[in-house]
């Protein structure tokens, strides 16, 4: 695991130079790589790579980046776990081998098989590759995208960075802020591909090459498609259904198990996030049956709607792990909150990234590497946002009249609809946010598009809130019109697994162990569990109002259900609660008149009316003012 850099810049007239420019790029980077560090540079082309090491796989001086062999040079992020597979295939046909990493061989595959070696790589993986006989600049990124790559391209330089923070430390970058990133950034809390907060900035997305040629014109190619495997599942559904559910539980342990015994491979020790839930648990007690007991570590909340840690303890002492809590307090995230903009380094306002960045400090206390169980939610129908948006799309379907219910709705501005919410209360159900549910329910009624209804429904700031505060940059998640034609359940998972998951559960993990020179790897993310699940109909991921129905057929087997059946919390952290006692006073700092005004981003009113009913309890989504907080910590850091 390591953190990645470079650039090639067609337009160079020597002025500035390349080495100290590289090394500065590169050690901003430090933090994901301490333990070695390398550069490769060509001033003819002009051309330079940097790279820091995190010593994960062959420790020794062997394994220093970047790496050439004849006309290849390559500085690679990740780990490509059946690496020693390849080496025997390589080394029947010839190939010698000088060190016992994974580099070496993923050089030397390119070398034999040009691009179709990724098709071989079962890991996750994030690289550049220079080939010196045909000038051309290659990154590759792994299939669903676990780690990051960033690219930027303008006048002639292209650089490419595990992190945005890289960029800033080269003379020619331009860091404009890009206002569709930040419009998606407030619309989900999240920049998803290729947007970033920066223009002529990217991610480059998952399962995808980028090729730079000699003239400058970019190719970008894709390899692999998730959407390949819900569409052969709807193909072959009737196949499925016929299956016993045994059968299917027991095709899913043996996939699941291999996957996961193939993320141990390390030359250092590895420990598990458990949380207590079906995922983590799932985990742990699949390698606990091969007789595997990791070290597992765990966040917890004093606030009990959102502490798991208990369930968490129960399951460890159950599978008999070696097991480290912590709680964590206000003060403990007032600590983290100031340090992440430094981390994240675009604005990112996911909250769980609190205990994230805590729970990856505690374990890289004691463990160089550790398993997350992140995807299972996606490819599992676990999130009750799936259930729950389903019911109520078919719901809102049946409302006789609803194009002229939702006119009607027109009329009535939301402060007045918020007034008689107010008036009729006591007999009305209790909703914090109630202002932005009847702004959502009139857009909802408009749409008759079930995904159209499903971007609603996970939207932070809509189209009319994004214009109130000055914006006029809206974009969709997604083109629902090119994906595949799914059931409603099957169409949100694949939405998250292209979007939610890659872009913001993924970042999360990423910079938050990497912050600590901790290295996560994602075990239900092998792309061979992936090919499977999403072959599998919706009605075995979802059934009598259970989630993840076939997965808990699985895990029953090895922990009692009685630990395990409750309804699920998810790593939520009780922002609002802190924000309206502790850190009351970092919302008034960071979002003050002086601050927005003088900044000239967002209108001052259309937050400070956010503020003030924030406060005085007039209903808002709280999240909201999370989100612009969060931008203007990150605007202060880096703008």
């Amino acid at each position: 695991m390591c953190r990645i850099v470079g650039f090639l810049d067609l337009n160079y007239k020597q002025d500035y130079p390349m080495d100290k420019t590289i090394l500065n790029m590169r050690d901003t980077l430090t933090h994901g790589g301490p333990d070695d560090a390398g550069v490769y540079l060509d001033k003819d082309i002009p051309l330079a790579f940097g790279h820091r090491r995190l010593s994960i796989l062959d420790l020794s001086p062997l394994g220093r980046q970047p790496m050439e062999f004849e006309n290849l040079v390559i500085t690679y992020n990740g780990e490509v776990y059946n690496f020693k597979e390849i080496r025997q295939e390589l080394e029947k046909e010839g190939y010698k081998f000088f060190s016992n990493s994974d580099t070496e061989v993923i050089l030397k595959a390119f070398h034999r098989w040009g691009m179709q070696a990724v098709q071989k790589f079962r890991g996750m993986f994030a690289f550049a590759l220079w080939d010196k006989e045909k000038k051309e600049l290659i990154l590759c990124r792994d299939r669903v995208g676990v780690k990051p790559l960033f690219y930027y391209y303008k006048n002639g330089l292209f650089m490419f960075a595990s992190e945005l923070k890289a960029f800033h430390k080269h003379p020619k970058f331009e860091k404009e802020i890009d206002p569709i990133g930040l419009s998606l950034y407030l619309q989900y809390g999240y920049i998803p591909a290729p947007y970033t907060i920066f223009k002529n900035t990217f991610k480059l997305k998952p399962a995808h090459f980028l090729i730079v040629k000699p003239n400058g014109e970019i190719e970008e190619i894709p390899y692999w498609s998730i959407e390949t495997f819900f569409k052969e599942g709807r193909s072959k559904k009737d196949i499925w259904l016929k299956k016993r559910e045994d059968e299917l539980a027991q095709e899913l342990e043996d996939i699941l198990t291999e996957s996961f015994k193939l993320r141990l491979v390390s030359d250092v020790p590895v420990g598990m996030f458990l949380s207590g839930g079906i995922d983590s648990s799932t985990v742990c007690a699949l390698l606990a049956k091969e007789g595997i007991r990791l070290k597992t570590f765990t966040i917890g909340f004093y606030e009990k709607e959102y502490n798991e840690a208990e369930y968490a303890k129960k399951i460890a002492e159950y599978l008999g792990t070696e097991h480290t809590e912590l709680y964590c307090t206000p003060k403990e995230a007032f600590e983290i909150i100031p340090k992440l903009p430094e981390i994240y380094d675009e604005p990112f306002g996911d909250s769980s990234a609190i205990p994230t960045c805590l729970v990856s400090k505690l374990a890289r206390s004691q463990v160089k590497v550790s398993l997350s169980a992140d995807g299972g939610d996606e490819q599992f129908c676990g999130y009750s946002n799936y259930w729950l948006i389903s019911d109520k799309i078919k719901k809102l379907s049946k409302i006789p009249f609803s194009g002229l219910i939702s006119k009607l709705l027109d009329v009535i501005h939301p402060d007045f609809a918020q007034k008689i919410y107010n008036t009729l209360k006591p007999i009305l159900p209790k909703y914090t946010n109630f202002r932005d549910k009847f702004i959502k329910l009139r857009n909802v009624l408009k749409v008759g598009d079930s995904m159209e209804m499903y971007n609603l429904a996970v939207s932070y700031f809509l189209e009319e809130d994004l214009k109130e505060l000055g914006l006029n940059s809206y974009r969709r998640l997604t083109d629902w019109s090119k994906e595949p034609k799914l059931d409603l359940l099957s169409s949100m998972m694949l939405t998250d697994l292209k979007t939610y998951l890659p872009d913001d559960i993924l970042v999360k993990v990423d910079r938050a162990t990497m912050a600590v020179a901790l290295e996560g790897r994602e075990p239900f993310l092998d792309h061979m569990i992936l090919e499977w699940t999403c072959q599998l109909p919706s009605e075995f991921k979802y059934k009598n109002g259970v989630s993840k129905y076939i997965l808990r057929k699985v895990l029953y087997k090895y922990v009692p259900r009685e630990l395990l059946d409750r309804p699920k919390q998810g790593f939520g952290v009780p922002i609002y609660e802190w924000f309206k006692r502790d850190l009351k006073e970092l919302y008034i700092e960071y979002l003050s008149e002086h601050r927005i005004r003088s900044a000239g981003i967002f209108d001052f009113l259309a937050v400070k009316r956010l503020l003030d009913d924030y406060f005085m309890d007039r209903g808002v989504n709280h999240n909201k003012l999370w989100l612009l907080f969060v931008f203007e910590l990150w605007r202060e850091k880096w703008i």
